[in-house]
Parts: structure tokens; sequence; C-alpha cells
């Protein structure tokens, strides 16, 4: 692998070198996204390189088994960069998760912190409150899809418990 790495041009080194665990290290979600992207066109160009040469080299050879020794470069280098974007990938999954705990640990705050205060009671319910108040209702909206399938449900137990009565 480092053969290849070494026969590589300087451009291409310099991006597999980026995806190293030190150099990733401060980088942030946004940067490591950018870097992702960067390493995975660079696998896609020699995925497309390979392959394209590979169907040549077939129809002149009229072999896949004689084509195959010859592309070796081609998908050395994919495979390089393909390791790469494994690395940078993993990086990645870990900072977005990272990021997710923050910004979850962040809204439970912001709740927490809010404080709820009830409504103030009415005076006309002589100073005692309705315990259902605070219940919410049903805020399913009201379809005639639903509504038809609640009468369903409700003619079906009706027919049931008018034949358990009739027994």
């Amino acid at each position: 692998m480092q053969a290849v790495i070494g026969s590589m041009k300087e451009d291409e080194q310099l991006l597999v070198r980026e995806t190293t665990a030190d150099q990733m290290a401060d980088l942030d979600e946004d940067e490591l996204v950018e870097l992702h992207t960067r390493v995975r066109r660079a696998r896609d160009k020699y995925v497309k390189l390979y392959r394209r040469q590979s169907a040549d080299r077939v129809k002149a050879t009229g072999a896949r088994g004689k084509a195959y020794a010859r592309g070796s470069r081609d998908r050395d280098k994919a495979e390089v960069f393909e390791e790469a974007l494994a690395r940078v990938s993993r990086r990645l999954a870990t900072a977005a998760r990272a990021a997710a705990r923050a910004f979850k640990a962040e809204r439970i705050a912001e709740a927490r912190a809010a404080t709820f205060t009830p409504p103030p009671i009415p005076p006309s319910s002589g100073g005692r409150r309705d315990p259902r108040a605070d219940q919410v209702g049903d805020r399913a909206p009201r379809t005639p899809d639903r509504l038809k399938r609640h009468a369903t449900t409700r003619a079906a137990t009706k027919r049931v418990q008018s034949r358990k009565d009739n027994r």
C-alpha cells in the first residue's frame, strides 16, 4: 500500500495524508464533510478509470482474466482512496453523533429552564380548577377516513355485543 501511495502525485498523497487520525483530530463536522467529498471524488475517479479501461481491455484481449492484471495501478489507487474514505467516514460519524448529543442536551436544558405556569383560575369557578382542563383532547384531524373508521369499529363492537347478549 505504501508503494502505491509513494507513486501517487503530490496532491493525491497530500489528500491521503489529510485522512490520518492526527490530521482529522481538530476538524469540525463541516470540514470533515468537505474532506469526505474530496476523498470520495478521488476514489470515484479511479474506480471509473479502472472500469472503463478494463472494459476496453476485455474487448481487446477477449477474456476478463487476461485483462485483470493490466489495470492494477488504477485499481490500487481506488483501493487506497477507499480506505481513506472509510477513515473519514468513521470520523465524520463520530463527530455527527457528538454534535447530535450536544444539540439534544442543549434542547433539554432549554426545556428545563422554561418554566410552566398554569393558566389563571377563572373567578366563576369558585376557586376550584377542573382537573380535566389540563388534559389535551384528541388532536387527530377529523378526516372522513378517520370518521368512517371509527364508525366501522363502533358498529362491529355493537354487533359482537348484541350476539353475546342474545345467547
